[in-house]
């Protein structure tokens, strides 16, 4: 316990460290925040409540350190969801190998967007028609590439990883941005009990943008705007921490709880603890299995106070549910969230997949 305590203060120093090196830096409450949405139908039917007990691919974007937990040799997973109403696309790719016994390596591929959206800037010509045939589309998305690695230490138990992430973002040919951060992680596993931390963006990630102002030119004339300028949009570091007890029901049957907190430093949020700058919160999941085969979940999130119609605050949740099965070398897992529409974010059906290669063939 003393080593993982360790740790976390490590990692709190580290944020700190860094949201102090420029204070005259403007930061972006929300910048990458397609980030947090969450990979894996396991992660998302658990409320995200993942971060201590995450042991396959997934691992590199909950929590790098697990990956050596990993099950196979190699293991490759995918995500598809839509959002929106089928407007936006979130896809998940990712494969982890174990270099020995005692460390692991990922890669990671997100990406949220919204394609196909008309372009109506020439829709009139210098004569004043209506030209549908000068219609484009275009695509706005976001991405994220990770390299994660993990290794067990010398401490029984205790476990460390990483993140390099570059991140890519594209608003059609109108603007562009590169940015690049790192993650740190830690988790110790005691017997039944596990504790997790992941300090996200530790160093900040930042965004260079760049805007193609020759495409905005006329459009921002007639509106009376100003065209914008190159800048760095820069994220604030976020803590995850979670803590989980496994536990036998039979011989054939297993389960395990996990609570979750993201403690976040970019001023006040709409949470169940809130103040400016230190904001956090909370998340549940519990999980059943049989003989690790067969697995049902829940998960509570999204807790916060909104405006009701009669002018009085309603405390809204998100409740999730799922299940889970392995069968040979492949695992699919499923998420039904926000049952009966109980927050402000919209239901969704999630599948994801999973498949296990070993170096002795299939």
């Amino acid at each position: 316990m003393k080593s993982i305590l360790l740790i976390s203060i490590l990692l709190i120093l580290g944020i700190c460290s860094a949201s102090a090196q420029n204070n005259e830096t403007v930061f972006r409450k929300y910048s990458n925040d397609f980030l947090n949405i969450g990979v894996g139908g396991r992660a998302l039917a658990m409320g995200n409540s993942v971060v201590a007990t995450t042991r396959d691919v997934t691992s590199a974007y909950w929590n790098p350190s697990s990956l050596v937990y990993l099950p196979s040799d190699l293991q490759l997973g995918a995500m598809h969801a839509s959002y929106f109403a089928n407007i936006g696309k979130f896809d998940y790719l990712g494969g982890a190998t174990r270099l020995s016994d005692s460390s692991a390596l990922a890669f990671t591929m997100v990406r949220f967007g919204v394609d196909d959206i008309p372009n109506t800037l020439e829709l009139i010509d210098n004569e004043g028609n209506i030209r549908y045939d000068r219609i484009k589309s275009f695509s706005v998305a976001d991405y994220a590439f990770l390299v994660s690695y993990a290794r067990s230490m010398g401490i029984p138990g205790l476990k460390i990883g990483g993140n390099a992430k570059l991140i890519r973002r594209v608003a059609g040919d109108f603007a562009s941005a590169w940015g690049f951060g790192f993650d740190l992680s830690a988790l110790y596993d005691a017997g039944n009990w596990q504790i997790g931390a992941v300090a996200r963006d530790i160093t900040t990630t930042f965004n260079a943008w760049k805007f193609n102002t020759s495409e905005l030119e006329d459009a921002f004339a007639l509106t009376g705007n100003e065209l914008p300028d190159n800048s760095v949009e820069m994220t604030m570091p976020r803590l995850l921490l979670g803590g989980a007890y496994k536990f036998d029901i039979s011989e054939n049957f297993g389960g395990l709880v996990e609570l979750d907190a993201d403690v976040t430093f970019d001023g006040k949020r709409n949470v169940v603890v809130k103040s400016d700058p230190v904001s956090i919160d909370p998340h549940f999941g519990l999980e059943a299995n049989f003989r690790q085969l067969v697995f049902v979940r829940a998960g509570v999130g999204n807790m916060q106070t909104i405006p009701g119609l009669d002018s009085e605050n309603e405390f809204t949740f998100q409740p999730n549910l799922g299940i889970g099965l392995k069968f040979w070398r492949l695992g699919i897992d499923y998420a039904f969230t926000d049952i009966g529409d109980q927050s402000v974010a919209l239901y969704s059906h999630i599948f994801s997949l999973s498949f296990n290669i070993n170096k002795q063939g299939l």
